[in-house]
């Protein structure tokens, strides 16, 4: 995440808005997975965060990751099985991961076309989508040129 301050700006305001609340915990789980270059697994992120905080343990990690999820914060990588910044997090939107096989970078896209289309097929067979995934495994261009 480029900007990581102005992200966690988001996040607080955002919160707020809500009425939830930003614990320092989760906030500090936010700012790893912001400043990572690639997705982040739970498991290294309870490595990190134990590091500051003794008593950290799975379930800390995973009730923050959840909640982070359900706020829009950050997406889960299914295929990875780990988790990612949300560029824009103060709207809900469908989105694309771009996910890097060898460097593990993770770019996100937002292309409304492809979530519209998929959407309206989705209706004429009438299936109702409850969650969308849409990961593109391949190389980035960095690692292309390499």
């Amino acid at each position: 995440m480029a900007d990581t301050t102005l992200l966690i700006q988001q996040a607080e305001r955002q919160c707020h808005n809500r009425g939830v609340r930003f614990t320092p915990i989760r906030r500090r789980v936010l700012e790893m997975i912001a400043t990572a270059s690639g997705g982040l697994k739970a498991y290294e992120l309870l490595d990190k965060l134990a590091t500051e905080h003794e008593a950290a343990r799975p379930p800390t990690v995973y009730r923050a990751l959840d909640f982070l999820i359900e706020q829009g914060l950050v997406h889960r990588i299914e295929s990875l099985n780990a988790y990612v910044a949300c560029p824009c997090p103060e709207h809900v939107h469908g989105f694309q991961l771009l996910i890097c096989r060898s460097c593990g970078r993770v770019e996100e896209l937002h292309l409304d076309d492809v979530n519209t289309l998929l959407g309206e097929r989705a209706r004429t067979l009438g299936f109702a989508i409850e969650r969308q995934t849409i990961e593109l495994l391949g190389l980035c261009g960095h690692c292309c040129a390499s």
